[in-house]
């Protein structure tokens, strides 16, 4: 079952009407096109609310995806009260907490142009995100990234997304960022995030959303660095200036 999913090419979108398809034995409701963002590639799923025509709202908990990328499944609070097959609701997220995420998302993708090493896990949040990258002896400091994340962010190089064939992607392999997942095949296109005029900066395949400008991510940095395995080092980002040793 097919969702139109608005958030790809509009993540500013905070709300739209859209029409109940679905709901599973679970009570999941799925839309005709929503703007709530599908828990993958380490970004959680938006939270929010569907309103009714009445006004009366159905809490949305988080959401996920189902069989594919496009069937997205709106997952609601526990005993709420579910709208009907057919009925047409206001999608509507919980604008602070996605742009909080977009943010960090944003600011995830520009420490791995700072560590240009294979990424083995990654997990974005609110307020502390992390990155793990396959690197024995990482020969950083906190001090040192945080000042290139800055550089980085205030330089404002400007964000957006582009499409390439498969085939393009398998001709330039060094796209994929991470050590093992590969972006999933069938659709016949995949999705780039790039920062920088012409993509200058970097140039990713990635289906979260961002801001628009690496100005926006704001203050950032890095809150410590971490040895998780022998060629393992995770990398966390938070918001907010450097604290003072």
């Amino acid at each position: 079952m097919h969702t139109e999913a608005l958030f790809r090419d509009q993540p500013y979108l905070e709300q739209a009407e859209a029409l109940v398809l679905h709901i599973n034995d679970h009570g999941g409701i799925v839309l005709n096109r929503t703007v709530f963002y599908a828990t993958s590639g380490g970004q959680p799923g938006d939270t929010g609310m569907l309103l009714r025509a009445d006004g009366s709202p159905v809490p949305i908990a988080t959401t996920v995806t189902g069989e594919s990328k496009d069937h997205i499944i709106h997952v609601p609070s526990a005993g709420s009260e579910l709208p009907e097959i057919g009925e047409t609701v206001t999608a509507a997220i919980d604008w602070g907490r996605r742009y909080r995420l977009m943010r960090m998302h944003t600011a995830c993708h520009l420490l791995s142009v700072i560590c240009p090493f294979p990424i083995t896990g990654a997990a974005v949040d609110e307020a502390d995100s992390r990155v793990d990258f396959d690197l024995p002896d990482s020969g950083w400091t906190k001090e040192e990234v945080s000042q290139r994340l800055s550089e980085l962010v205030e330089a404002d190089h400007p964000v957006f997304t582009r499409w390439i064939s498969e085939e393009e992607l398998d001709a330039n392999p060094l796209l994929v960022k991470s050590k093992n997942v590969r972006p999933p095949k069938g659709a016949g296109r995949i999705r780039l995030v790039c920062i920088g005029e012409n993509a200058s900066v970097d140039s990713q395949p990635c289906g979260g959303t961002h801001v628009a400008t690496t100005a926006e991510v704001g203050k950032i940095h890095i809150g410590k660095i971490e040895k998780k395995g022998r060629e393992n080092r995770r990398f966390r980002i938070r918001f907010g200036p450097l604290p003072a040793n």
